[in-house]
């Protein structure tokens, strides 16, 4: 355990919540369009739980923490979204090694994404996170790894969510009318992606 890992683990936690708690009202009108209403609310609360437990969880190593802020997830956002973001974390927690280097990083945000694929029965496409999560990872294993690429990469794929058809969650009962509204989950991605790069980039 490094002092320098666990205020960078502190930091991340702090933007991405953050920036979750300025946009929850956001979230909720976007989930009120085509969802249940409650992602921005559900996301606010499970990111609240996280930060409460920070002090906990930051002092562990990489997979512990990640696996820790998972599970958090997991049992406050409840929902789809509890699950789907969960997953995600948990299997990062799983697949880095306790000193990851990039290509580690970028090997695990793959496989947390086909966990995610399982978990929620959904492809790419399907008007998901997914459809933010698998272009920003294309882009770094590609090799492009500018950070603000990469939030561009994530802001451009959830605006592209709109004339998309939603496949799968409750989205997909609207049928046609979910055409033309962003997916919730892929705008919360989009902006934790962007949240993230802000801290990477000042400790770069």
């Amino acid at each position: 355990m490094t002092e320098q890992g666990v205020a960078l683990r502190k930091a991340l936690v702090a933007a991405t919540a953050k920036t979750i708690l300025e946009h929850a009202e956001e979230l909720t009108a976007l989930d009120q369009a085509i969802g249940d209403g409650d992602h921005g609310i559900n996301m606010k609360r499970g990111f609240e739980a996280v930060v409460a437990d920070l002090d906990a969880l930051a002092p562990k190593p990489w997979p512990d923490f990640l696996k820790g802020v998972g599970m958090t997830l997991v049992m406050k956002v409840g929902g789809a979204s509890g699950p789907l973001f969960g997953t995600f974390f948990m299997t990062l927690g799983k697949e880095l090694p306790i000193g990851p280097t990039a290509d580690d990083v970028i090997r695990a945000l793959r496989a947390a994404i086909v966990a995610v694929q399982a978990r929620g029965k959904a492809e790419p496409g399907h008007k998901t996170l997914l459809d933010v999560l698998v272009p920003v990872v294309e882009q770094l294993e590609a090799g492009n790894r500018n950070l603000d690429g990469m939030v561009q990469k994530a802001h451009e794929a959830s605006e592209a969510t709109k004339p998309l058809k939603a496949i799968r969650g409750r989205a997909s009962f609207l049928g046609d009318r979910s055409i033309g509204h962003m997916d919730p989950g892929a705008r919360s991605s989009a902006l934790m992606i962007a949240a993230v790069a802000d801290v990477l980039k000042e400790v770069a």
